[in-house]
């Protein structure tokens, strides 16, 4: 599955009747070419009740609910005070775990019906999964080679030191009865991925194809993370211009990650493989590339950081579906009120 339309456009046919040629316009002579857009949104509106207008406030509503269990509590306390996070795990757990309830409500107020359980859908399946998990973990560190190269060079540690401690029971101990590195690593990638892929993804692809999708999801998942500002002002973290500036650039970054989880969740039709490296880039951070650029050992540092990037782009076909089971295939051919509407080649 190509993350574009294949050119020429999407092919509709009506099911269970002889009809015109791939993309021809419903209604058209045999043979026919292409429909041209306007007849394919004509055909697209015939089809339901908005199903494009209703994933989109299926998706906003998702949004909105996932920033507003955060809120429900009304503590004056600030966001990393341990019973802060935990009484926000409860309520953002219950939102996550109503979430599929709007893909199934979108799919039946709509009438787009994939052959597909919703379960297969939301990328909860085993066909693939280890290499779902493993590759593109994999491909996310060879991104950010550059950076951990740094921190191998500014750790005190030597790499046995750090594999001793990778491997010891007592360490993840320490990890697992830390609310903040439950949340960072655990809590947030799961249901964050969970809300903003594995939900509104099969809701925007039947409408918009699955490049349009990628680029668009990121924009909630995004928008989703203003809501620092508010604590950032509420306990005057900086100036104003200053929480400004860094939401929008948490804005663009997020949205710039979202969208590649975006891409991973629709190669590989798996929900594990955009968690694991949701919580790799937690747990890394944004890469301090200003250090990198000051730092003592920057010669060698440097050519990592393009390294890295020259990897990642040569290695990007390892999210080939095939090596999968089929990737987010379930959502190429979704019956769409009587129309069959590929969206992907």
């Amino acid at each position: 599955m190509a993350v574009s339309e294949a050119a020429g456009g999407s092919s509709w046919a009506a099911p269970g009747r002889a009809g015109p040629g791939p993309g021809a316009a419903p209604g058209a002579a045999p043979g026919a070419g292409p429909a041209p857009p306007a007849a394919a949104a004509a055909a697209a509106a015939a089809a339901g009740p908005g199903p494009c207008w209703a994933a989109v406030l299926a998706c906003l509503s998702l949004a909105c609910s996932y920033v507003g269990s955060l809120y429900v509590w009304g503590s004056p306390l600030p966001r990393d005070h341990p019973s802060v996070i935990k009484r926000r795990f409860t309520s953002v757990l219950v939102v996550s775990g109503l979430s599929p309830a709007f893909v199934w409500l979108w799919k039946e107020l709509t009438g787009v019906k994939p052959d597909t359980p919703l379960p297969t859908l939301l990328g909860l399946r085993l066909e693939g999964l280890v290499p779902a998990t493993l590759l593109p973990l994999l491909l996310t560190m060879i991104l950010f080679l550059g950076p951990l190269i740094q921190l191998s060079m500014d750790c005190p540690w030597r790499w046995l030191d750090g594999l001793r401690v990778a491997f010891d029971p007592r360490f993840w101990a320490l990890c697992l009865a830390d609310v903040r590195w439950l949340r960072n690593q655990v809590v947030a990638p799961l249901t964050e991925e969970l809300v903003f892929r594995a939900c509104m993804l099969p809701m925007l692809v039947p409408c918009t194809g699955p490049g349009p999708a990628v680029l668009a999801c990121p924009l909630f998942f995004g928008v989703a993370h203003f809501h620092h500002v508010i604590e950032q002002l509420r306990f005057r973290q900086g100036s104003v211009g200053a929480i400004f500036m860094s939401a929008a650039f948490q804005f663009s970054y997020t949205a710039l990650f979202g969208a590649y989880t975006a891409f991973i969740f629709l190669r590989t039709g798996h929900l594990a493989g955009p968690v694991l490296c949701h919580s790799f880039c937690n747990s890394m951070g944004f890469p301090a590339v200003g250090a990198a650029l000051e730092h003592p050992r920057r010669r060698a540092l440097l050519p990592c950081y393009l390294l890295g990037v020259l990897l990642f782009l040569f290695l990007l076909p390892l999210t080939e579906p095939a090596f999968f089971g089929g990737g987010m295939d379930t959502l190429c051919d979704p019956k769409l009120g009587g129309l069959t509407p590929k969206v992907c080649s």
